[in-house]
């Protein structure tokens, strides 16, 4: 085992560096908790398989703007409410003045 040493004041200013961090997290966790709570969100499987779409269309609608999504550790989800409004609207890949061919 190693051993390193340190002055008090070091390790102290250190604890203290850590308690306001995790007061931090704990503050971010109570503000948004309630918010992912409230909404069911999918994963882009889940999204694909509920609009019949590939990856690539649903890639597509991201570029576009058409589908706000939201990035969480390199992985990417959709509100369901988001997903049920762009089905409601229609798929737009069957318009043909929007730029989207049909697949």
């Amino acid at each position: 085992m190693e051993v390193i040493a340190i002055q008090k004041s070091a390790f102290d200013g250190m604890k203290n560096e850590l308690r306001e961090l995790l007061e931090m997290t704990e503050k971010v966790t109570r503000k948004y908790t309630p918010i992912f709570k409230a909404e069911k969100w999918l994963d882009n499987q889940e999204v694909c398989f509920m609009m019949n779409i590939t990856k690539r269309t649903l890639q597509t609608y991201k570029d576009k703007g058409l589908l706000p999504f939201s990035k969480l550790n390199r992985k990417n989800y959709y509100k369901l409410t988001d997903v049920q409004a762009l089905l409601e609207a229609g798929q737009p890949y069957n318009t043909n003045g929007n730029g989207f061919i049909h697949e």
